[in-house]
């Protein structure tokens, strides 16, 4: 008789939604935050950045990323997320829950400045920043 293959051990059942597996909502307060949000909160955070570049740096692109790192590393311990994250209602959290701490944010950061470790998510729409920094960006 042919085994179910889900039942081998090893296998993990696939999700229904992002953040089953992490016992996470479908939806609401709690859940995870979806592309359209997290593209939202991007685009604001680097328009903050890109404006504080050019008033005070002539728009150098280097600054433009220093600005927009520091922001992410200050506001994330500080306010539970960067200005985008908050105005779009999502927060970073750490899985094991608790304070997000010094440096989860840094390692996030970092990550997320080299661009392409937030392009690759996970089936939890968990982008690698934020696997390795061992964080996840809810709703709130």
């Amino acid at each position: 008789m042919p085994q179910n293959p889900s039942s081998r051990s090893g296998d993990i059942a696939p999700s229904r939604y992002p953040g089953e597996r992490l016992g996470l909502p479908e939806a609401g307060p709690r859940s995870v935050g979806r592309a359209g949000r997290r593209i939202g909160a991007i685009v604001v955070d680097w328009a903050l950045a890109s404006v504080i570049s050019a008033a005070f740096f002539r728009y150098d692109p280097l600054a433009n990323i220093l600005i927009f790192a520091v922001m992410q590393i200050v506001f994330i311990p500080t306010i539970g997320g960067s200005i985008g994250h908050r105005l779009f209602g999502m927060r970073v959290v750490p899985i094991r829950g608790g304070w997000v701490g010094v440096w989860r944010p840094i390692v996030r950061t970092a990550l997320l400045c080299v661009v392409i470790p937030a392009l690759v998510w996970d089936s939890d729409q968990r982008g690698f920043h934020d696997k390795i920094a061992g964080t996840v960006l809810l709703r709130a």
